[in-house]
């Protein structure tokens, strides 16, 4: 199964993708859910994994922000080091979110079809954003 999320600085889930078969790729699911425009209609921007590299993102006024890739062929200068570094800091949180979902084991054990895989994970959304604001206040 494989789902795009969005959360806040702090972690806190702020929307759940609908479900799709797990080989989909990161691109392919953000293009279907037209995540550029929403983001950029909002006047919102993104912090992402290199799974999104490639996803098309004007240059001059970018939505999403992905870090350095390197290869064989190409090493990381200090200065990109230094980028992606920076960029996991700042996505430390979100990974934390993304621990605590999968710790969730109905996640880990769900074989059903996207359509009541999605009810569920948007039931998740709502639990975990009570269980945030209940730790809150």
């Amino acid at each position: 199964m494989h789902f795009l999320t969005l959360t806040d600085v702090r972690g806190c889930l702020s929307w759940i993708s609908a479900a799709r078969p797990g080989c989909t790729h990161d691109n392919t699911a953000a293009r279907h859910d037209h995540i550029l425009a929403h983001l950029r209609a909002a006047g919102l921007g993104a912090l992402a994994d290199l799974g999104s590299r490639g996803l098309y993102n004007d240059v001059r006024d970018p939505v999403i922000v992905t870090g350095f890739h390197a290869s064989r062929t190409h090493k990381l200068t200090a200065g990109q080091k230094n980028a992606n570094r920076v960029l996991a800091i700042a996505r430390a949180p979100v990974e934390h979110c993304f621990a605590h979902l999968k710790n969730r084991r109905i996640l880990a054990k769900l074989r059903t079809d996207p359509g009541r895989a999605t009810q569920l994970l948007r039931a998740l959304l709502v639990l975990t954003n009570l269980e945030v604001n209940r730790r809150r206040g």
